[in-house]
């Protein structure tokens, strides 16, 4: 940091600025005088002011009720302690409350009268004097009162901003806790309940043939080896904003590869794909991810029953996307919160679309998903 910006820096500069200010007044008040009839050795009086004013600065800087009432005393017996007396009131009034100000206006005002009779001023009646000096006092406490407002004004203001950045930047991180988690669960979920499917195999069919062990023994190292990659990929998704373009992700052009990696996993899949011109990419990434979670839930709620998969829609027309399978007739339990249906809630809403769910009259499970395709 420059040494010029240290608050004890710009602090010595303040004040050696206001005492060069005040001794050119105070000086100047002097001087403006001279042509007055004065009693023999006034003039050693105000410049011994002018000096004790230029050293009282400091003070009015740091403790400004008593340099105020310091400087007000030598107001008293010079006019050269009236431009200190009045910047220490302009300075009360700004930094302290209004009674106080007040106060300390009315000190000002005393000393002044005082000063007055003392030393008064050729050709000025007393009264207009006195009516003088009220007003200027006045308009000292006024003018700090109105500073002081706006300052604290303007740290209502920044303390406000704070606040509201600290609320934005809270919901910032709520957006990227859930956004982390909707890419985790939607990615590996899938994969990695393939895996646990060909693991189960290997559990329960200890005596299988050793080519069916083979096979599942291959789906398992495949799945962990895609688990792995695509868990890059949503790093890569997660740091886009500041690493350069995502990666590509999955659209309905990997559907097939998708409804094959169930099928090797044991799973009777149909898909029945009735679209025929090509969904725009956002499009086909949600509903990619609709069949991607139908077919998760359906190993986990339903395993060994038929799913079937079927796109429809066309340009101006919408897309629906649906995911059915038979309801077991006991379910197996599960401590699943359905995180990823939020998730896929909240991706077709995004889209102006919707996610339905549920149980049909024919006794299966389908999860729908009704999306806008534009035109």
């Amino acid at each position: 940091m420059d040494r010029t910006e240290s608050p004890r820096c710009r602090g010595w500069l303040a004040a050696t600025g206001t005492t060069v200010v005040l001794a050119v007044l105070s000086t100047l008040t002097v001087l403006g005088r001279a042509d007055a009839i004065w009693p023999t050795g006034t003039l050693a009086v105000d410049a011994g002011v002018v000096l004790l004013s230029c050293a009282l600065v400091p003070v009015v800087l740091r403790w400004p009720v008593p340099g105020a009432l310091a400087m007000a005393a030598l107001a008293t017996i010079s006019p050269a302690g009236t431009p200190g007396a009045t910047f220490a009131v302009l300075r009360v009034a700004a930094l302290r409350p209004l009674p106080m100000a007040v106060g300390i206006g009315a000190v000002g005002i005393v000393a002044h009268a005082a000063q007055g009779l003392l030393r008064p001023v050729p050709d000025l009646p007393y009264a207009w004097l006195v009516v003088i000096v009220v007003a200027a006092h006045a308009a000292l406490v006024a003018w700090g009162a109105l500073a002081r407002q706006r300052s604290a004004v303007r740290e209502e203001r920044v303390r406000r901003a704070e606040e509201e950045q600290a609320e934005r930047v809270a919901a910032a991180r709520g957006h990227e806790r859930a956004l982390i988690a909707r890419e985790m669960h939607d990615v590996l979920a899938h994969r990695l309940s393939l895996v646990a499917t060909a693991a189960g195999a290997l559990e329960y069919r200890p005596d299988a043939a050793p080519q069916q062990v083979a096979r599942a023994a291959g789906i398992v190292r495949a799945g962990a080896h895609q688990a792995l990659e695509e868990l890059r990929e949503v790093i890569g998704v997660l740091r886009a904003d500041t690493d350069g373009d995502a990666p590509p992700q999955p659209t309905l052009s990997q559907l097939p590869l998708l409804v094959d990696e169930s099928r090797d996993a044991g799973v009777d899949v149909h898909l029945d794909d009735r679209t025929r011109d090509h969904a725009p990419e956002t499009l086909a990434r949600t509903a990619y991810r609709v069949v991607q979670e139908g077919l998760t839930n359906a190993r986990r709620h339903a395993p060994g029953l038929p799913v079937r998969v079927v796109l429809d829609g066309a340009p101006g027309d919408g897309l629906r996307v649906e995911v059915r399978n038979p309801v077991p007739l006991a379910a197996p339990a599960s401590d699943q919160r359905g995180t990823g249906l939020v998730g896929l809630r909240e991706r077709a809403a995004s889209l102006g679309g919707r996610l339905e769910h549920g149980e049909t009259r024919e006794g299966d499970f389908c999860l729908a998903a009704h999306l806008p395709w534009p035109t």
